[in-house]
């Protein structure tokens, strides 16, 4: 199978440089991808000079005029800006011609464009952001909403969910996540009331559900997953990144005070080295906005060369697996499950209709 991978080459703050190289990348170790570059021909085409020869048939150039900046608004990126790189980048996804787009761009010009051109799928009624943080385990937890919806009710993070099981279940191939939900206590009794319905939503689903789980289940790896609202989510991978920086920069002052403290860390070094690619976020870089009718990828807008391979790599296995076909065809099996325990409430054919809409959450497609 070809896998056909579109790459907002303009986004991010190193552009080119990094989105072109990654890509190559990519293409020696999948030899069956082809990858759409989108943006400035002369800046592309100049960043394309080093492509070795046997590659050159899998790489097309698509020209963009416009770019979406960082600081871009919404508006700015979604109403005035129609052939930026970022969206064209997506338009071929939703055109067919592409499975998957990567960007490193403005996130929330990303995920407007996004979820204006490809819509939700079916029964699903918001998307989210998902990514892996690192663990003691080295495994990786699958944490979403990240940042798309800052308020939430229960049954949208049920969905959360039920979208992140089949997307680990694709990517890290694990038959039967574990899922948290992201709480200030263990017990039952304890969050808010929206944190405590989804509760029990996801103990009433056929999910893997193990229950509550606190900010540091995260890192312990407790669960494969763990879900929440966006404006959480948002909240801890940002003190996550925050707390990973300080670390790092106090081992280098603390190594660097004196001559005795360089020579340990020249002795330690082996150990720093592991140490740094244990927590290195570059290994987890490219962030999936599930639920749309295609697959999107986000990067860390100051992706290296080697993180945004991670997201293109992230990319290709999703595209590979057909992760977002899966994503459909679950939900459509919850839809008829659901309508199946209707039905058999039912007392007679003529309160079908009002049991259903009874069952189903507000803007649910039923």
């Amino acid at each position: 199978m070809t896998v056909t991978i579109s790459i907002d080459a303009m986004g991010g703050d190193h552009g080119v440089s990094v989105t072109v190289a990654a890509a190559i990348d990519l293409l020696k170790e999948h030899p069956n991808c082809r990858i759409l570059l989108v943006g400035q021909l002369a800046a592309i085409h100049h960043a394309l000079k080093k492509i070795p020869h046997d590659l050159r048939d899998h790489v097309t150039v698509v020209e963009a005029t416009e770019v979406v900046a960082m600081d871009d608004s919404v508006e700015v990126a979604l109403r005035k800006k129609k052939n930026s790189s970022m969206r064209i980048a997506i338009e071929l996804v939703k055109d067919g011609q592409a499975d998957a787009i990567v960007s490193a761009g403005n996130t929330g010009a990303l995920m407007a464009i996004s979820r204006y051109l490809l819509k939700t799928l079916a029964g699903i009624d918001r998307p989210a952001i998902a990514t892996r943080m690192p663990n003691q385990k080295g495994t990786g937890t699958t944490v979403l909403d990240l940042g798309a919806n800052s308020d939430c009710e229960a049954f949208h993070l049920l969905q959360f969910a039920q979208m992140a099981d089949v997307m680990v279940r694709v990517i890290d191939d694990k038959d039967k996540p574990t899922i948290g939900l992201l709480n200030i206590g263990e017990e039952v009794i304890k969050g808010n009331e929206v944190v405590k319905q989804a509760g029990v939503l996801l103990r009433n689903s056929s999910l893997n559900f193990r229950g509550n789980v606190e900010g540091n289940d995260i890192f312990k790896g407790t669960t494969d997953i763990v879900v929440c609202d966006g404006f959480v989510g948002n909240v801890a991978l940002k003190t996550s990144e925050g707390l990973a920086s300080m670390i790092s920069q106090m081992i280098k002052e603390e190594f660097g005070r004196s001559l005795f403290t360089k020579f340990l860390s020249f002795l330690a070094l082996p150990i720093l080295l592991r140490f740094r690619k244990r927590v290195d976020h570059r290994r987890y870089n490219g962030a999936m906005l599930l639920g749309l009718r295609g697959l999107v990828i986000k990067s860390h807008g100051s992706a290296d060369r080697y993180a945004f391979y991670v997201a293109l790599t992230r990319a290709y296995e999703a595209a590979n697996n057909r992760m977002v076909e899966k994503i459909a065809t679950a939900f459509d099996l919850i839809e008829k499950q659901k309508l199946t325990e209707v039905v058999k409430t039912v007392p007679n054919s003529g309160s079908e209709n009002t049991l259903a809409l009874q069952s189903t959450p507000p803007n649910a497609t039923t």
